[in-house]
């Protein structure tokens, strides 16, 4: 346990050398990185995951503004200070992606370098996210089902292991393919997100039972903390108003599943097509994980443990951080 920011955060950690923080996402925790620690540890470098806030053994804040962005970023950045370093490599999947990416947008003395998984970086769109996504699916889309105060909670909460197990497979690359973008992320307000999401018959070979029992065993203080992350995406636009239309200038890597629904998202295709000329120190071109899912980083260890090693040890051993590299 740490004391950052004014809560506490429980970590796990491995190894020694150059900091790598890794940030989990939704519904997840730090057993997320479990297939990471180690490669990562064996390359040289000192290895924590943290829940993030609301999450896990870490503090569950009652105020649902307590879990804006800029909160999250300055747990980052705190937890950062509080092992000790000045600097670190900082890497997330899902929500934890558009975490280190604004840690390294908002913070970029402190970030040495930063990779995101599935989601990509940040750029501020015209309009408040909500309110776009409420005009284009009538309501229906889960960012603002998540919005309904107690619903999605208890939605959730009602069994979270049978829930997790559905949604980790309907949205993993067995579940989710190409054309299913609407029928995964577009809710039934009467019966629910999960209502429509498939039963599988066996857990996928990248999860195990013992997997699955220590996911939903981090959620025994609910979801209500998980999910008051989403109700404060248009606050964080509000927030983050002085940032429009800046870059993440730390060298950068983006890695997703040529199966993950949340790259479909409306205009993120065409985002991660410009990506190269949009960001100067994107180190690569970014890199897509053929028939991977979602849960990028648990569905495609090896291919992710090989660009992450690869990313973090030229950055610590080869050209000076913040010069450009070929594709």
């Amino acid at each position: 346990m740490v004391d950052v920011n004014g809560i506490r955060l429980h970590i796990a950690e491995e190894g020694e050398g150059p900091l790598v923080v890794l940030l989990h996402g939704f519904p997840e925790s730090w057993h997320s990185w479990r297939h990471q620690f180690g490669p990562l540890a064996a390359a040289g470098f000192r290895v924590v995951a943290p829940d993030q806030r609301g999450y896990g053994a870490s503090d569950h804040p009652e105020d649902v503004e307590s879990y804006s962005i800029l909160h999250l970023v300055g747990d980052v950045v705190g937890l950062i200070h509080a092992l000790g370093e000045e600097q670190a490599f900082v890497v997330g999947h899902d929500w934890g992606a558009p975490v280190a990416w604004h840690t390294a947008l908002l913070r970029p003395d402190v970030v040495r370098g930063v990779a995101g998984l599935s989601v990509p970086p940040p750029f501020r769109g015209e309009r408040p996210p909500l309110e776009v996504m409420q005009e284009r699916f009538d309501g229906h889309f889960y960012w603002n089902h998540f919005n309904r105060p107690g619903v999605a909670d208890a939605e959730f909460g009602k069994d979270p292991r049978a829930a997790l197990r559905r949604l980790l497979y309907g949205a993993s690359g067995d579940g989710a393919g190409a054309g299913r973008y609407e029928q995964a992320l577009v809710t039934d307000l009467e019966k629910g997100w999960l209502a429509d999401m498939p039963e599988p018959e066996a857990l996928a070979d990248w999860l195990t039972e013992e997997d699955l029992d220590e996911l939903a065993g981090s959620y025994a203080q609910g979801f209500t903390g998980a999910l008051n992350w989403y109700r404060n995406l248009d606050r964080n636009w509000e927030l983050t108003a002085p940032w429009h239309g800046a870059v993440v200038s730390p060298p950068a890597l983006y890695v997703y599943g040529d199966r993950d629904l949340v790259p479909a998202f409306p205009g993120t295709p065409e985002l991660i097509a410009k990506l190269p000329e949009l960001m100067p120190n994107l180190v690569r071109d970014p890199i897509q994980l053929k028939g991977c899912g979602h849960w990028t980083q648990q569905e495609r260890p090896n291919e992710v443990n090989e660009a992450l090693v690869s990313f973090l040890t030229e950055l610590r051993d080869g050209p000076v951080a913040g010069t450009t590299h070929p594709a």
